[in-house]
């Protein structure tokens, strides 16, 4: 099995395709959403883990699992997703590696967005 993409460049395209002729004002709205809210989420499973507050943590890797599958950003989705299922099933014991992991694909994506658009 491969690796999932970074970025995806058919959910770019086609959220390109919602506005054509807008010069990417509408990417740009949603990318510029995503890279400021996604750190907050990030944030938010780090207070939830401190605080043992799974139902948190878990909402928290929901929300950054869905707006990176808006984005096409497979590789954060994927990991958002595990660590979503990992706090559901077994709680908050050993996401540590994981929440790295994620720390790190949203780092990609970030850099992979803003090569994109040219930010």
């Amino acid at each position: 099995m491969s690796a999932p993409l970074i970025i995806d460049p058919q959910a770019i395209e086609n959220l390109r395709a919602l506005t054509p002729g807008d010069d990417d004002a509408f990417l740009r709205e949603i990318v510029g959403i995503f890279l400021e809210d996604t750190p907050k989420r990030i944030a938010e499973l780090e207070q939830s883990l401190s605080g043992n507050d799974p139902l948190r943590f878990t909402r928290a890797a929901h929300s950054i699992k869905g707006s990176s599958s808006n984005l096409g950003a497979m590789a954060l989705r994927a990991v958002s997703e595990r660590l979503e299922h990992q706090s559901k099933q077994t709680g908050l014991t050993g996401v540590e590696p994981l929440l790295a992991e994620l720390k790190t694909e949203f780092a990609s994506a970030a850099a992979e967005l803003h090569q994109i658009l040219k930010l």
